[in-house]
Order: C-alpha cells, then sequence, then structure tokens
C-alpha cells in the first residue's frame, strides 16, 4: 500500500471513529470555533493540571467533514497526557507544515497523514480548526492563570 492510500486510510479511520469524542464532564475550559467557509464546528474541552503545564484529559465535539473531524480526533489522541509545552510546539509545528513553512517530517504519527492536506489550500483551514481552537483555549488558560 502506498503512502497516500495509507494516509487516506488513516483520516478515514479517525473520521468513522474519532477518539475522544464527546463531552468531557471534568473540563476546565472549553471553545468553540466555526469555519464559515464549509460550515465546519468544533469544539474542545480541555483537563489542565492545576498548575497548566499537562493536558490531563481533551475531547472534541461538533460537526464537519473527514479532514476536519479526523484532524481533531488525531490532536486529541497525541496530547492527551501531554504537557502544554510540548503539545503548544506539536501546534506550531503542525500549522508550520500546513502552511508551507515546515518539512513534513516534523510529524510523527497519524498527524503525518495530514500532511497531503496541503495540496488542497481549501482544505488546510479544516485541517486547522481545531489546532487553531486549541492553541486560543491554552493561551487564555495561561492569561487567566497569570492575571
Amino acid at each position: 500500500m502506498g503512502h497516500d492510500a495509507l494516509y487516506k486510510e488513516i483520516i478515514l479511520e479517525h473520521h468513522k471513529d474519532p477518539r475522544n469524542h464527546g463531552l468531557l464532564e471534568s473540563a476546565t475550559a472549553s471553545i468553540t470555533k466555526h469555519n464559515p467557509l464549509c460550515g465546519d464546528n468544533v469544539t474542545v474541552q480541555i483537563k489542565l493540571s492545576p498548575d497548566n503545564k499537562t493536558v490531563d484529559d481533551i475531547m472534541f465535539s461538533g460537526s464537519g467533514c473527514s479532514i476536519s473531524v479526523a484532524s481533531a480526533s488525531i490532536l486529541t489522541d497525541d496530547v492527551k497526557g501531554q504537557s502544554v509545552e510540548k503539545t503548544l510546539k506539536l501546534i506550531e509545528q503542525f500549522r508550520g507544515v500546513m502552511q508551507g513553512n515546515e518539512k513534513p517530517e516534523v510529524l510523527e504519527g497519524d498527524v503525518e497523514a495530514l500532511t497531503g492536506v496541503r495540496q488542497f489550500p481549501v482544505r488546510i483551514k479544516c485541517a486547522l480548526l481545531a489546532w487553531t481552537a486549541l492553541k486560543e483555549l491554552i493561551e487564555n488558560q495561561n492569561k487567566e492563570k497569570s492575571a
């Protein structure tokens, strides 16, 4: 099986059976984002550690195209239990790859399957929606903690 076929299979798998999909009862913060170009909606909920240094839990809900849902599923799978620092770094690397500023090789695991989206500029916002939401959510939490 070629890389493109494997990547499509991974995206379809995450779309059909998204990880961390639903409501997070213990969420400490939540954010909803909408992509007006295609109608994708995503709500990202997180539970950060008391010191705001670890993503203890994360879930998403909403509706959207296969790219949007798969991307949110992959994101939540990758960052659950990770440090906020590592999470923000992954978000920046992913954004860099999607915008053509980073080489796809910086990404590992299922997130690498999303690199093919770069070939379809109108779909990049679909792939970035949950990632942008999570970054804003973490930044808002950090501002509140330092205020």
